[in-house]
């Protein structure tokens, strides 16, 4: 079976996610290595990439993975939700020992998938996380490489964002128009 990351009870909400709640892992600091921790989770395969948005659970803010958050995520060992980096790297979660000891061992590089050895665990694993409807995993390969992905940076998200807020035009738009005349 694979081990679970970020299948907290607030991010579906459903109680008694594998996770519990994510106010209990809420920390004021995280590792020495986070940046590096991120970038390896912002680095895992996709194996179902889900079409939705959502906000931080905490704050309530858009984040850099607001589009496509419950998106599942992997690198073969662990699974996690797309936007499970962001919590990492804004509210300092919990991360397992054996879960950090893993990626620190792989010096924070995303390992290639070797199907025979994944998809029992994928299949093992997916009904844990509400995903009982599954097809069964079948690759095309023997074994999938990391694919590069372009993934936007949290301060280069935060720049996008107060910029955004800088160019909105200022006024009440919540005013009805007027209707145009014929």
């Amino acid at each position: 079976m694979l081990g679970l990351l970020g299948f907290y009870d607030e991010l579906d909400n459903h109680p008694g996610r594998p996770n519990g709640s994510i106010r209990d892992a809420v920390q004021p600091v995280g590792e020495p290595d986070e940046a590096d921790l991120v970038a390896y989770l912002d680095a895992g395969h996709v194996l179902i990439d889900v079409m939705e948005a959502g906000h931080d659970v905490i704050t309530g803010s858009a984040h850099r993975h607001s589009l496509g958050c419950s998106s599942l995520v992997t690198d073969g060992t662990w699974l996690w939700r797309k936007d499970f980096p962001h919590y990492v790297e804004t509210h300092h979660v919990l991360l397992p020992e054996v879960f950090i000891e893993h990626v620190r061992g792989l010096s924070y590089q995303m390992p290639p998938l070797i199907t025979e050895q994944f998809a029992p665990r994928y299949n093992e694993t997916m009904p844990l996380v509400g995903w009982a409807s599954t097809v069964p995993w079948r690759a095309t390969a023997a074994v999938l490489e990391p694919e590069p992905r372009v993934v936007t940076s949290k301060a280069e998200f935060d720049r996008a964002m107060l910029a955004r807020e800088r160019n909105r035009p200022h006024g009440n738009w919540a005013k009805p128009r007027k209707p145009r005349r014929a």
